[in-house]
């Protein structure tokens, strides 16, 4: 962990360990806080701006993390993060449970490219141009699956 993160890391940690009394957990969470920081800082570098709401407990770790960035806390700024994961979460729901976050990733990834060929925009075509649309789609998917197959 570089010297930027090792705060906030310390940081989380606490507050991980103050709200969970299982020991194992606790490091196991830490760890992977840990190597999430190091690749965020290492992929993108000091951040400019650090976009939250307006919870106090942030001001300390974001200041010890990035000293020079800055930090605005008004209403509503963060609605576009907090927003971006909804198509997600959403097929998660229609699709029902998962037993983990990882095969809930994968199914998804695997079906919004299946659903891209599927999925036309019924509303710009007309209705023959949709067939079309359609057994196109069937097409390529045979396609597809005879090259998986072979």
């Amino acid at each position: 962990v570089t010297h930027h993160s090792a705060p906030l890391v310390r940081h989380l940690c606490r507050k991980i360990t103050a709200a969970s009394p299982d020991p194992a957990k606790v490091k196991k969470v830490c760890d992977k806080t840990k190597r999430f920081l190091q690749r965020l800082i290492n992929q993108f570098g000091e951040p400019r701006v650090v976009i939250t709401d307006k919870l106090r407990s942030y001001v300390k770790p974001i200041r010890t993390l990035a000293a020079d960035a800055d930090h605005p806390t008004h209403r509503g700024l963060n609605n576009a993060i907090e927003g971006s994961h909804r198509p997600t979460r959403k097929r998660e729901k229609i699709f029902g449970r998962f037993k983990s976050h990882r095969q809930a990733q994968r199914f998804l990834s695997a079906h919004n490219q299946i659903n891209l060929i599927f999925r036309t925009r019924r509303f710009q075509l007309t209705a023959n141009s949709y067939r079309h649309a359609r057994a196109d789609a069937f097409s390529l998917w045979a396609g597809y699956t005879i090259e998986m197959v072979a």
